[in-house]
């Protein structure tokens, strides 16, 4: 297993061949440029400038405002539950851009191997599976359980065209998503997709929204959503039925 620091967060590397050294550069690189652009904690980068009055968003470069395009759609399609303006009206695109560069750095590893499991803080993104006992298995991703963080609420098999999982919660970070002015419940949110992006803002959007958010959103979308609302109950789509072995699920929200 390899690990750095990146974002403000880990990234750690699971692979049965190791990529090599000069494919982890690169991909350690990849998270270095995109956050170098759009960090509001490095002096400098284009969105602290633009934070601080020194850049307008038109005069941005085409990748800042290509992701503030893309959020403003993920904004439309959530109904505003996820949003890239903080409550200051500063343009915030964190809840998109680590999505954006551990998706990037995934066609980094595709490059050099079949089977890879990266995780950036709570994403995660694979392709293939693993080897137990001289098996072929699928990549399998704890859920932490909120209220206890040594514990695992389940596990999540990465299977079939399931290749992202991202979990959006307070129990580490606190109160860091804008929620909606009422009606928000859930303490934690994670999302099984097809691809990353999807699965990190969903939960982000979910866990900022309200339980009528969570039924428009697995609606509209194919992905598995599990929510801890703020008694600590569990709830699940049924895809989510086989994560949770030793728990019990309450009624399942949306289909």
């Amino acid at each position: 297993m390899r690990t750095a620091r990146v974002m403000g967060t880990v990234a750690s590397l699971h692979a049965p061949d190791d990529p090599g050294d000069e494919a982890w550069s690169e991909v350690l690189g990849v998270f270095e440029r995109w956050e170098g652009v759009f960090s509001l904690w490095h002096a400098d980068s284009e969105l602290d400038r633009m934070a601080h009055g020194r850049l307008a968003l038109p005069d941005a470069s085409p990748l800042v405002r290509e992701v503030y395009a893309q959020a403003l759609g993920w904004r439309a399609a959530t109904r505003g539950a996820f949003t890239p303006h903080r409550p200051d009206g500063v343009v915030d695109l964190s809840g998109l851009v680590k999505a954006l560069a551990t998706d990037e750095a995934g066609r980094v590893l595709d490059e050099t191997s079949e089977s890879w499991l990266l995780g950036v803080g709570g994403d995660v993104l694979g392709r293939g599976g693993q080897a137990v006992d001289a098996r072929h298995e699928p990549w399998r991703c704890g859920v932490v359980d909120p209220g206890r963080r040594d514990a695992l609420l389940g596990v999540v098999e990465l299977t079939g065209h399931r290749r992202a999982v991202a979990t959006s919660g307070t129990a580490e970070r606190g109160e860091h998503v804008w929620r909606r002015e009422s009606g928000a419940v859930f303490t934690q949110v994670t999302v099984c997709a097809d691809d990353l992006v999807t699965a990190d803002v969903l939960a982000t959007a979910i866990l900022a929204g309200t339980p009528d958010d969570l039924d428009g959103i697995t609606d509209a979308w194919d992905v598995d959503v599990a929510t801890v609302d703020r008694d600590g109950v569990l709830s699940g789509t049924p895809g989510t039925l086989g994560w949770w072995p030793a728990c019990e699920v309450s009624a399942e929200p949306g289909r």
